[in-house]
């Protein structure tokens, strides 16, 4: 499919990366539905500081949202519903999903039926099912489908990226990764609610993180074990939970995401044939963007922490008493996914996240919830 001046030719050019078009001249329009914390956050400040794209109208049926939406990005106009938006799909070049989790697939279909590029907050869907049907379709109609998988351009994954690819580590035998937080009040909301159709709870939210960041790190599953448990008086939905991945090459992957954890572990702990790397702390770019920071145009000091936080590389100590040399943490860089995004409209290469990738998560996750369920390893394809 080829975008120009709002025009849809639904010819497929695009290829299974996505939609190559040419940008407006001010840029790529860009619909961003939802304005909770997702959508005011991460997606409104990152599209805004990306050139090439335009954040063009915002959908949300909250009139402060809206007020603030205008106050925080002059000129973009804002709807009460999604229906608004796909009226005018033939002046969009991307629809962006940042709404509840229950609405990302039918709005997700909405907007492929429109003709129009997506980008879909995670978890893409409920079910592997669903996001295989939503990559099926953009790719019969040639257009791109992204899950917004942002904790890829982490400072610290960012790290272990590199030192996995400069062989620091030697052959990787377990990956750790925590995702914890100390919250012993539920909040509320969809987030938290029980209700299985709101896809709420701490596997498909967090989880939906560090198991994409394994499966990027060292590919395929083959065995899942998790447990999930719901541990705070008053909450619905699973807040504190573990996940083992038994990678195709052998790696094995411990991953736990929690709300009730009272002294935090490390961030990562990867152990290797020659050496480890340990990580505390969390990726500052959130914290910087809930404040109100935004990404300069040349992205100087932005996702940098201080020498203090580097994760320490070593072998035969802990680095709670020493051991190991500081590593410095590269940069985090939240903006280079809507970078991508921005190529992949304009050229029709594949996505920085596919939604085959998404589908490939996602079947980690159904087999994680099915493992905790049933208290058994839970074979990835086996059948359910």
């Amino acid at each position: 499919m080829d975008r120009m001046d709002g025009t849809n030719s639904g010819d497929g050019t695009g290829g299974p990366g996505g939609t190559s078009g040419t940008a407006r001249q001010d840029g790529f329009r860009v619909g961003l539905i939802g304005y909770g914390l997702a959508g005011s956050v991460f997606h409104a400040p990152l599209i805004a500081a990306t050139d090439g794209l335009v954040l063009d109208t915002v959908v949300t049926g909250d009139p402060d949202r809206q007020q603030r939406a205008v106050a925080e990005h002059p000129g973009v106009r804002t709807v009460a519903g999604s229906d608004a938006l796909f009226e005018r799909a033939g002046e969009l070049d991307l629809i962006v999903i940042a709404s509840p989790n229950r609405t990302h697939v039918p709005l997700a279909y909405a907007a492929l039926e429109a003709g129009v590029p997506v980008v879909v907050d995670k978890p893409l869907a409920a079910t592997a099912a669903e996001a295989e049907a939503l990559a099926g379709l953009a790719e019969e109609r040639g257009l791109l489908l992204s899950p917004f998988q942002n904790r890829r351009w982490d400072n610290d994954f960012r790290t272990v990226r590199r030192l996995l690819a400069d062989g620091a580590l030697g052959s990787v035998l377990r990956f750790e990764s925590r995702f914890e937080r100390w919250r012993p009040q539920p909040k509320g909301g969809w987030r938290e609610s029980g209700d299985p159709a709101e896809i709420g709870g701490l596997l498909y939210d967090l989880g939906s993180h560090v198991v994409d960041q394994a499966l990027a790190l060292f590919g395929p599953a083959a065995a899942v074990y998790a447990e999930a448990d719901v541990r705070r008086p008053g909450a619905e939905a699973d807040d504190d939970t573990f996940i083992a991945v038994t990678h195709e090459n052998g790696v094995r992957s411990h991953l736990w995401v929690s709300a009730t954890t009272a002294q935090l572990g490390p961030r990562f702990r990867v152990l290797g044939s020659a050496a480890g790397y340990v990580k505390y702390g969390l990726d500052p770019q959130e914290a910087a963007l809930r404040e109100g920071l935004r990404p300069g145009a040349d992205r100087s000091g932005w996702g940098v922490e201080p020498e203090s936080l580097w994760g320490r590389l070593g072998a035969g100590e802990s680095p709670q008493t020493g051991g190991g040399d500081p590593v410095p943490t590269l940069p985090g860089d939240y903006p280079a996914y809507y970078a991508a995004i921005e190529t992949s409209l304009r050229t029709g290469a594949e996505p920085p996240v596919t939604a085959r990738e998404a589908v490939a998560a996602l079947q980690v996750l159904e087999a994680a919830k099915v493992s905790a369920d049933e208290g058994r390893t839970v074979r990835i394809g086996e059948p359910r």
